[in-house]
């Protein structure tokens, strides 16, 4: 469940929490301050399986690297002279120098397990920590009451403890966020203003120059080239060439290798090549390492090397140490930082804010190879790296930053003290705009001054879930209290007390939604500020009122705004700002389509469940009118047996008529994340052709004279031509999800 992210740990502002040794072992404790002085000031790891890999390091100690530089990141003291072999050179520092850390080891090489990502919260709060960064993310989303970090980071929220969470790395595709609970800091990467490029050489004196972390220097001396393709391992009928042993040993030792596509550099680095050179048409805003001389091309350059090598009797090319350049293009969100909207709940903005998390120069583990590819061999204190795992840790520096000064705000106080000050990025370098950055990029020096903050405590969170359709039971999952949903304390999404605002509509229909908000001043005891609103004249947005006048610190006003439009674009932004002349208390509005409006209503469960909430939303497909319903949560009552939980999520259509024939008595679609591709029909209708080939296999009337044709021709039949059939369509061109999938089994079973 990793997401290139290892490693959680605690910044700590004050002594050392009192209570037990937070040290897994003595031993282990020693040895940490023998390395690390009174930075480190307690380490624990967990195992809760107790199972452990040959290349598991069985202590607190990071033997992959990760923790030591988001450790680093966060809380790192000044070095002089820091660099990756010569790369990056210049004064280390952290976030917060002052700061202290306390690690909490739950990853290891098979991942991160839920047990363990819950324990190290609990340890962490009971320790008395006053930030939480967590570097965790997953592949995917799961709903809040589901999700161990969500879950983890309420218990923090609730102790007073702001977790501050990486956005995660499988963007640039929308809704791919997955740390995105609206009690935690989501925190996207962007780039810094140093990049580093890689030039290769030809033979005939050519010079193309790519992206890489390229610490080798051949020394100008040239290599024989020679294409990837032409060197396959035959031997061990390999047809494809990101395997380690995927490459011809024989063929491709003390040459440069051209490879399609970016890999690792294992493949070329075990077969003994002298170097790698990428062709690949992917962007090019993230230089990565590799065990070997590597440079990543573009494909028009990378062509010109495939033409070079063909035409070339004798090809040879050398590849030099990468050089840094500035990058004034910078600050833009990294290709790879996942994107909103939220997943789950689309009217909430996500991520939160963005921070540096490209190409970041941080403290390494000694032990830990640099580029992490078996049998590289080089070891360095500090490393380059790349991820919303590096910028992570600087938004809980900034965190910990304003505690400092605040030690009494609340999480929401100090996110929302992050979120107010950031400054947006340009649409032009991140198009996808707050989808990509939420608030916008973090300014350190402003947070600690916002003016005005908008806070939420833990009674303001319960209210936003059982308005979310959470019944008790689902509650208390995430609470771990005995919370409840009730009548009086169900509120709205749009009243959460968020400093941002967001509204998720229906293509074409026209809208209408007000916004609750109450700021706290934290500013000057006595200010008047005014309100701006600034952005597309697509929308109407109104602010009632549009003064507020304080007259002590600690003063709470609200205030409502009313967004109104019709809409026939995806996204359209605004932003409200309340000014008193020195503060500029900074919101986004982010209006945004969905195939469908949620609304919540109540549904009878299946025999032998209980517990449930189902939410529906109508719309149309065809001429036939569907009504979806998202199914949250379904407990199982198994008689007698200690009662167990079965917890997922399901969409299902409910509609089974005006069908072709008596052939097929009903179909459905399923599509839980409600997130289409444009290729994709949005109706029960099979587009791929997939579906009906499969099901007239099974059950098709005899037919005549069938044919692809002309070829193949004679009677066509399927196994049970007496046979109906029931469609249950779950497959899109994103392919099958497990949520879609159990659905459509569950609603197979119930009919």
């Amino acid at each position: 469940m990793k997401l290139g992210d290892l490693h959680s740990f605690k910044v700590y502002m004050g002594e050392r929490p009192k209570g037990d040794d937070i040290s897994v072992s003595n031993f282990h404790l020693t040895m940490l301050h023998q390395v690390l002085g009174s930075k480190i000031i307690g380490a624990r790891y967990y195992r809760t399986s107790g199972l452990f890999d040959p290349e598991d390091l069985i202590s607190p100690r990071d033997s992959d690297g990760h923790g030591t530089h988001t450790a680093s990141t966060a809380a790192g003291g000044l070095v002089s002279s820091a660099s990756l072999m010569g790369l990056g050179q210049g004064t280390a520092r952290g976030g917060v120098p002052s700061a202290r850390v306390a690690v909490y080891k739950i990853c290891w090489s098979d991942g991160c397990d839920d047990a363990d990502i819950l324990a190290a919260f609990d340890d962490a709060i009971a320790d008395g920590v006053d930030i939480i960064s967590f570097s965790v993310g997953r592949s995917t989303f799961r709903q809040y009451f589901r999700d161990s970090i969500a879950i983890g980071c309420f218990h923090a929220m609730k102790n007073g403890l702001l977790t501050s969470t990486s956005a995660g790395n499988d963007g640039p595709g929308q809704a791919t966020i997955t740390n995105f609970s609206p009690w935690s800091l989501s925190v996207a990467a962007s780039t810094i203003d140093r990049k580093f490029l890689t030039k290769v050489q030809l033979g005939n004196n050519m010079v193309y120059q790519g992206v890489s972390i390229n610490t080798f220097d051949l020394k100008s001396n040239m290599h024989p080239m020679i294409y990837a393709g032409d060197a396959p391992n035959t031997t061990a009928n390999y047809t494809s060439f990101t395997a380690r042993d995927s490459l011809d040993s024989n063929l491709v030792k003390g040459k440069i290798v051209l490879c399609e596509g970016v890999d690792s550099g294992a493949p070329a680095f075990v077969a003994g090549a002298a170097g790698v050179v990428y062709r690949d048409d992917g962007d090019k805003d993230v230089a990565f390492l590799f065990p070997l001389p590597a440079s990543n091309l573009g494909d028009k350059d990378g062509t010109s090397i495939f033409d070079y090598i063909n035409m070339t009797s004798n090809p040879t090319a050398t590849i030099l140490k990468s050089n840094e350049v500035n990058d004034v293009l910078a600050p833009f969100v990294a290709s790879f930082s996942s994107r909103g909207p939220n997943p789950v709940t689309s009217d909430i903005l996500t991520p939160d804010i963005t921070a540096p998390g490209v190409a970041i120069l941080a403290a390494w583990s000694p032990i830990a190879g640099v580029s992490r590819v078996q049998g590289d061999n080089r070891r360095a204190f500090y490393n380059i790296r790349s991820g919303t795992s590096m910028s992570c840790p600087h938004a809980t520096a900034v965190a910990a930053y304003i505690k400092s000064f605040h030690p009494s705000w609340s999480p929401s106080a100090i996110k929302s003290a992050i979120m107010t000050t950031a400054f947006p990025l340009s649409t032009i370098t991140s198009p996808d705009a707050e989808f990509a950055y939420g608030a916008g990029h973090i300014d350190p020096l402003k947070a600690a001054n916002p003016g005005l903050v908008y806070d939420a405590d833990v009674i303001d969170y319960i209210k936003f879930l059982c308005g979310q359709g959470y019944n008790t039971t689902m509650l208390q999952l995430v609470t771990g209290d005995n919370s409840s949903c009730t009548e009086a304390n169900t509120g709205a999404v749009w009243d959460l007390n968020l400093p941002s605002f967001a509204l998720s509509t229906v293509p074409l229909e026209s809208f209408s939604q007000n916004f609750t908000r109450t700021v706290t001043n934290v500013g000057s005891p006595i200010s008047t500020y005014n309100v701006t609103v600034t952005g597309s004249e697509a929308l109407k947005i109104q602010v009632e009122p549009r003064t507020l006048s304080f007259t002590s610190l600690g003063q709470k006003l609200s205030f409502v705004v009313k967004v109104e439009g019709l809409i026939g674009r995806t996204r359209v932004s605004a932003s409200l700002v309340w000014s008193d002349g020195q503060h500029q208390v900074r919101s986004p509005i982010v209006q945004l389509q969905m195939i469908s409006k949620i609304s919540t209503v109540s549904w009878p469960l299946p025999f032998g469940f209980s517990g449930t909430t189902l939410t529906s939303s109508t719309g149309a497909s065809g001429d036939a009118r569907k009504e979806e319903f998202q199914w949250i949560c379904c407990e199982a009552n198994r008689g007698g047996d200690a009662k167990s939980s079965w917890y997922t999520e399901l969409t299902r259509s409910r509609d089974f008529w005006a069908f072709v024939n008596n052939k097929i008595v009903g179909a459905q679609y399923y599509h839980s994340d409600w997130l289409f591709g444009e290729e994709d029909l949005i109706s029960l209708r099979d587009s791929n052709g997939h579906g009906i080939h499969a099901a007239s296999t099974a059950a098709g009337g005899l037919v005549s004279a069938a044919s692809l044709i002309g070829l193949g021709l004679g009677t066509a039949r399927g196994g049970v031509p007496s046979a109906c059939i029931a469609v249950y369509k779950e497959r899109w061109s994103d392919g099958c999800d497990d949520a879609d999938i159990l659905a459509a089994f569950e609603t197979y079973i119930q009919t």
